[in-house]
């Protein structure tokens, strides 16, 4: 699904180097499942989770009811989205406020080229029907990193909002999310972290530049991603 700050364009770079780490009936888990364009990318035992409740009905949207979602602009227009703010919350109004927005940001605008021609619509139909079997027996929650039930010894990758970012409106205590990822690797968990940087005991493991959306303290157009593993010295 179209989702701000998805990692679908270098899942297939760094999903190999997490799962060489990956022990014979582990659990795959992703407290920020977002878009699911990783977790769609992975097999065996999954959990996506996410604290917006709009991101989980949306991917179990495309999870169980695909073949219904809307296939062209004609079947969905425009006006349709611009009501979608006065609606209540729904399955179609949840995937809808991603995949037909601009940059996958909730309700963040009708997508559209500048000639007008490209349908939207009809592309995110078909970009569902090819996730929809690849999302299949992936359990799907909504709640917060921190108040997610993990099985015992699970691997576990986390996309979270990037300090800095001006993508995301809500406030994140990235303090405390990293000792949580201290508490979890010591636990017996193995922990991986897609951000810009990181505290001193998590190790960059992979990295590479890549276009990137303005951020609020630098103003870069590109920026280095990066997986971090914690080394916990």
């Amino acid at each position: 699904m179209k989702y701000m700050g998805s990692k679908n364009r270098i899942a297939k770079e760094i999903a190999p180097i997490m799962l060489a780490e990956r022990k014979p009936g582990q659990t795959w888990v992703e407290p920020f499942v977002g878009g699911g364009n990783m977790i769609d990318k992975i097999d065996g035992s999954r959990i996506g989770a996410d604290l917006n409740p709009y991101v989980i009905e949306a991917l179990t949207y495309i999870r169980d009811n695909a073949v219904n979602l809307p296939k062209n602009n004609t079947e969905f227009t425009e006006a349709m989205y611009l009501e979608l703010h006065k609606s209540d919350k729904n399955p179609l109004k949840s995937y809808a406020g991603f995949a037909f927005s601009y940059s996958g940001k909730w309700l963040g605008g009708w997508r559209r080229d500048r000639a007008g021609k490209r349908d939207y619509v009809a592309e995110s139909y078909r970009s569902a029907i090819k996730q929809s079997p690849l999302l299949k027996n992936v359990k799907l929650v909504n709640c917060s990193y921190d108040g997610l039930d993990i099985p015992d010894r699970s691997m576990i990758y986390c996309d979270l909002p990037y300090a800095g970012a001006t993508k995301y409106k809500d406030n994140f205590d990235h303090d405390k999310f990293w000792e949580w990822c201290r508490i979890m690797a010591k636990k017996g968990h193995t922990v991986f972290i897609s951000e810009y940087n990181a505290p001193y005991d998590f190790v960059p493991i992979w990295q590479k530049e890549v276009n990137s959306s303005l951020t609020k303290d630098t103003g870069a157009k590109k920026a280095t991603e990066k997986l971090f593993m914690y080394r916990g010295y």
